[in-house]
């Protein structure tokens, strides 16, 4: 089989390339993947400005966020201003085959999108928790943990679906009816991560500083805004070319990140879209919600201060006489 070939007028080249160490996937893995799942990936990526990460032989995996100046005319992007390095980056939108083809001839492997679309970016479309297990830890706690969220969302008569990171944990994503401030739904995702943490502070936590967890799950609701998630059916830079893939909540304990890859899933890939059936309708966010998460210091920001007073407290510690 020939290397190299065009889909869609876009030229593909050297398929046969390792896509990245550990990943036990060439890139012709990497592009029939995305080929076969386009119809369920650009709903996820369409009018959303894109981040990717790529891996480009000889070099270690990078985030790219502006869109390259040697990519085609044909590649829509949008110039947003981006908090996390304080400047303005030239999105791209992938909104097409041929868009999607052509990254993954980058090797663009990860395919990240903001909570906002180009058009509306005062308005976040869904809340998203995102749960991180300790280092090393079973993917059985990530379970209880989604559990957990589950739980806190219905209790405040939300719901949401589930599927894996495509890494070591899992992203439960509800559909925010709008127009509602960004704030607000940040704040509504740090009441409901706190009111799971409450249902079992012995599985799950929300501190942010690593050292606090003692241990437990990771509950992150700093998912807000111009943040950035993995989009569903993206491939992750991890051995074995993992994808974040859609998981009916019934059957959570059947499954495990590394069931689904690049190589694995062409015989989940059937008819329909599981991550759009599973997605409930748009809901409101309830008032008590919203203003419980106010009260709550925001958790990058807390982390900030309380390592720089942490800091101060070492150097003091330090200076005193012996």
């Amino acid at each position: 089989m020939s290397s190299d070939e065009t889909r869609d007028g876009v030229s593909l080249t050297n398929l046969d390339q390792p896509l990245f160490e550990e990943a036990d996937a060439t890139k012709r893995d990497l592009v029939d993947y995305l080929d076969a799942v386009r119809d369920r990936i650009l709903p996820q990526l369409r009018g959303r400005p894109l981040s990717v990460v790529r891996t480009v032989r000889g070099q270690a995996p990078f985030m790219q966020k502006n869109l390259p100046k040697y990519a085609p005319s044909w590649i829509e992007s949008v110039s947003m201003w981006a908090e996390a390095s304080r400047r303005e980056v030239a999105y791209a939108i992938c909104n097409d085959r041929r868009t999607l083809l052509w990254f993954a001839n980058q090797r663009a492997i990860e395919y990240h999108v903001t909570l906002v679309t180009a058009e509306h970016p005062d308005q976040q479309t869904h809340m998203v928790l995102d749960i991180d297990p300790p280092e090393g830890d079973r993917f059985d706690t990530v379970v209880g943990a989604a559990r957990l969220i589950r739980q806190a969302l219905a209790d405040s008569g939300l719901s949401g679906a589930v599927k894996t990171s495509g890494a070591k944990g899992m992203h439960i994503f509800v559909p925010v009816q709008g127009p509602v401030p960004i704030e607000d739904v940040a704040a509504a995702t740090r009441a409901v991560a706190a009111r799971a943490e409450r249902l079992d502070p012995a599985l799950a936590t929300t501190a942010y500083i690593r050292e606090d967890r003692n241990g437990k799950v990771f509950l992150d609701s700093t998912r807000a805004g111009g943040a950035t998630v993995v989009a569903a059916y993206s491939p992750r830079v991890r051995p074995g070319a993992p994808v974040s893939w859609p998981v009916d909540w019934e059957h959570l304990d059947d499954v495990h990140p590394r069931d689904f890859t690049v190589r694995t899933v062409a015989g989940l890939i059937r008819d329909g879209d599981p991550w759009a059936e599973q997605m409930p309708h748009a809901q409101r966010l309830p008032v008590d919600l919203i203003e419980e998460g106010h009260t709550i210091p925001v958790a990058r920001v807390q982390a900030m201060h309380e390592g720089k007073r942490r800091a101060r407290a070492a150097r003091a510690a330090a200076d005193e006489p012996s």
